[in-house]
């Protein structure tokens, strides 16, 4: 009960203890985003879209506020304060840039040396600030405009709940959420944070993911991570990508010398940014920063614009430059629905380190406090930083009252009776059931589900439906799935059922398991190498039936979890009966005179024999995966992982067959595979994936063992990225039950060069280069050597990638193009 009353004194005096006020210009207009702060202190705040700030304070007394808005006169204002709160409200002077007279030529530009002191003062500059803790508040908004009722003749189905958050004009607030956290900060890349308060409006049980690492903004790094690297103003090869010049000089509260220095980019589609950079005179540290990207500058067509703004503090103690207040505002669109949305950030009660003990900084990089996300206005109100808008305080109380109506059990059932409505015509197009409050759904995939209609010579045109169950629980991270999958073959004949429960146990350590039987059709390479769509095109109008099937009876049992930061494990045991396929049917859309191959892939001309016999065997399979330098945030409602891209993932494995219906079909196979993706700044980035594997005792195996390797040979890219994939090589040509070693790396320029090249830089794509190679024992190594577009199309949709491919395996083979589409993927 003490330590009850003690809080709540606590609490009530933090909410008395403020400096609050009101910051107009010289006409009456409300100024936002102005930076407010304690002389001498890293006590600071910011004003809200409406002029309104809040300062706390800790005790009664004489204050020296400072009140700092670029393009404006700092004022600062020196009170008493007897009680609490106290209000003052500001106005700030039009600042008189004046900028003396030099005569600037092409050679002699005074900017160009300004920026060229602030670079080779830059890393002195970044390390003053490299150590610290401090305090930092986090506020995010998101609006939509004008959601049209359709888009493209289809009705836009926004869910109830969405629906009521907007007005007649399909506008309004879709996210407002707020953090309060401690951060513990070491440059170039340690960053700790302790989550003390998380609120978002109309869900008390929600986390905000607005933390200080996705807020890190260094203007003192050579990029600046906007989805790619954005060159700073002052990086080392600045002078490559910007024009400059001194727009205007003035002073500040402290008499140092603050020169405006407008920024412009050299090439338009350079990941670059426009705006002002303020740099203080001799010590040439960062005062503030305006600055915007366009959404094509960095590879993000659906956003218009962005704007990032940073002020800084100097504390003539420390004599160091800290960043006080940063807002990052967007603007975002596509098919007439218009987004936008602002972070506003404040960082206080720095202590700069000297250095910090080596048990400061691990794998946990974001924890939160028990009963982060439960605290009551009273908390807020006192430590909130930036006032509230009445917007965005009228979307608390409107959204938290229909929180507790939107979570009864009466709500939701009438929100799961109107999606639960059955139809005829749902027989055809699927069916989904729906119970919200208890938390479990049904679902019927319909019979027009694209994924499972599909062409093959084995089955003809096929058929395919599914029932599904699941059983959620999002505080303990449990889920429940329980499927079948019934497919059915015309030609063939032939109906096949399959079935799979699975249960995830928690998101602490994510354990699984996985119980899965029944009868399907398989790929002999079970990774596989081609879609059911693209195999049915190719079929219907090419005559090329690549897909090469067998039936498969299995019953599997399946378990994996994490084991140890970052280690994966997951192992399964199987029991298979493999039976041979044919040919069923000689049907095409087009024909072109070609004649389908046979469905066996070691020889396509025998339609005869099936290239193995039936047969049995059980199957044993462990592997581990490793994200080395694994990192991970914490919630109460499980871990998070977040990989570390300095380091690469590791994967090994054993698989062995035994208990086979004859002992030629029992093997051991050892295998490793490793991926690496390595950034080079705004240069783009490269990646790598190898894998390599040797088998023991598996000279007579079956087929469907051998280890296959993904080929392509219908000239169209299936994967965004072609790091598991060999364009050129044939399905089945390679497969080996011996030891092997596959290469495949990718150069993606993310424009670094194309952005430079005339006429094609309006393309906004990006340069690929691509090698790949595959070595096997008595045979000759197999490479392909590619270059590419990727990130083409129209608009805001970039969709389309080419590559063209030249392969060699004993000398040259063949050449060509290859043509992708992500869309593909979404289909399949």
């Amino acid at each position: 009960m003490k330590k009850i009353i003690l809080l709540f004194c606590l609490t009530t005096l933090s909410c008395f203890s403020q400096i609050k006020g009101k910051i107009l210009d010289e006409k009456g207009n409300p100024l936002p985003f102005v930076n407010v702060y304690v002389e001498n202190t890293y006590n600071g705040t910011t004003s809200n879209e409406n002029g309104d700030f809040e300062l706390l304070a800790k005790f009664i007394g004489k204050y020296s506020i400072i009140f700092q808005n670029l393009g404006y006169k700092t004022k600062k204002e020196t009170v008493t304060i007897e009680k609490f709160p106290f209000e003052m409200n500001i106005r700030l002077q039009n600042e008189n840039f004046k900028l003396n007279e030099i005569t600037i030529d092409r050679k002699n530009n005074p900017a160009i040396q300004l920026i060229k002191n602030a670079i080779a003062s830059r890393n002195a500059n970044s390390v003053k600030n490299g150590r610290f803790t401090a305090d930092f508040y986090s506020r995010a908004i998101f609006k939509v405009k004008d959601l049209p009722k359709k888009i493209m003749g289809i009705k836009v189905d926004i869910g109830a709940q969405m629906e009521s958050n907007l007005d007649s004009t399909g506008s309004g607030i879709i996210y407002l959420s707020e953090t309060v956290s401690k951060i513990t900060s070491e440059k170039p890349n340690k960053l700790k944070e302790r989550i003390i308060a998380s609120k978002i409006s109309g869900n008390d049980k929600g986390f905000s993911y607005n933390s200080a690492r996705n807020s890190d903004y260094d203007f003192y790094e050579n990029s600046v991570n906007f989805n790619i690297g954005i060159i700073s103003p002052i990086a080392n090869n600045a002078l490559n990508y910007y024009k400059y010049k001194i727009e205007s000089s003035f002073f500040d509260e402290n008499k140092q010398l603050i020169n405006k220095v407008k920024v412009t980019p050299k090439r338009d589609k350079e990941p670059v940014f426009e705006g002002y950079i303020y740099i203080v005179e001799d010590s040439w540290a960062i005062y503030a920063v305006d600055l915007e990207i366009k959404g094509y500058r960095m590879k993000n067509e659906f956003t218009e614009i962005m704007t990032v703004k940073q002020n800084f503090n100097f504390n003539s103690e420390t004599k160091i430059w800290s960043k006080n207040s940063q807002s990052l505002v967007f603007r975002a669109g596509a098919f007439g629905i218009k987004f936008d949305g602002k972070f506003n950030y404040v960082f206080s009660n720095y202590e700069f380190k000297d250095f910090f003990d080596a048990k400061t900084f691990g794998k946990e990089i974001l924890s939160f406090e028990d009963n982060s996300n439960k605290k009551d206005n009273n908390f807020w109100n006192g430590i909130r930083p930036i006032p509230l808008t009445s917007e965005e305080s009228n979307d608390y109380k409107k959204k938290d009252s229909l929180q507790i109506i939107r979570l009864s059990p009466k709500y939701l059932d009438s929100i799961d009776k109107k999606h639960n409505k059955f139809s005829l015509f749902d027989i055809i197009t699927g069916y989904n059931y729906r119970n919200s409050y208890k938390k479990y759904s049904f679902n019927y995939d319909g019979l027009l589900d694209i994924s499972s209609l599909n062409f093959n010579t084995v089955q003809g045109y096929s058929v395919g439906t599914g029932f599904s169950y699941k059983k959620w629980n999002e505080n303990r991270g449990k889920n429940t799935n329980i499927k079948t999958e019934i497919n059915y073959g015309f030609s063939e004949k032939q109906i096949r059922i399959s079935g799979e429960y699975l249960h995830r146990f928690n998101n602490q350590n994510y354990a699984n398991i996985t119980l899965s039987g029944g009868t399907k059709v398989a790929q002999f390479n079970s990774s596989p190498p081609i879609t059911n769509l693209i195999n049915s095109v190719s079929s219907l109008y090419f005559k090329n039936n690549f897909m090469k099937l067998y039936n498969l009876e299995f019953a599997k049992i399946a378990y994996g979890q994490e084991v140890g930061n970052g280690i994966f494990m997951n192992g399964k045991i199987e029991y298979q009966q493999r039976k041979p396929l044919f040919n069923t049917t000689d049907h095409a859309q087009i024909n072109n005179g070609n004649q389908y191959t046979a469905n066996n892939p070691l020889a396509p001309n025998d339609f005869v024999n099936a290239g193995f016999d039936v047969h049995r065997v059980f199957k044993f399979s462990l592997n581990a995966q490793i994200n080395f330098g694994n990192r991970y945030l914490t919630r109460p409602d499980g871990k998070f992982n977040i990989p570390n891209k300095k380091y690469p993932t590791v994967t090994i494995g054993v698989e062995q067959n035994f208990a086979a219906s004859e002992k030629k079909y029992e093997f051991t196979h050892f295998f490793g595979n490793l991926k690496y993706e390595l950034k080079l700044e705004n240069k783009g980035e490269i990646a790598f994936n190898i894998k390599a594997g040797t088998f023991l005792n598996a000279k007579n195996i079956a087929f469907m063992d051998y280890k296959h390797f993904n080929g392509n040979q219908t000239h169209i890219g299936q994967s965004n990225r072609y790091l598991n994939v060999f364009n050129f090589l044939p399905y089945y040509t390679n497969s080996t039950n011996d030891s092997y070693l596959e290469i495949h790396s990718e150069y993606d320029d993310n424009g670094f060069v194309m952005n430079k090249i005339p006429l094609l830089n309006k393309l906004k794509s990006n340069l690929i280069l691509g090698a790949h190679g595959l070595m096997l024992p008595n045979a000759k190594p197999y490479r392909e050597f590619t270059v590419g577009l990727d990130n083409l199309g129209f608009g805001k949709f970039k969709l389309f990638r080419v590559d063209y491919i030249r392969s060699y395996q004993n000398g040259y083979q063949s050449n060509g193009l290859i043509f992708g589409c992500k869309i593909l993927n979404v289909l399949e």
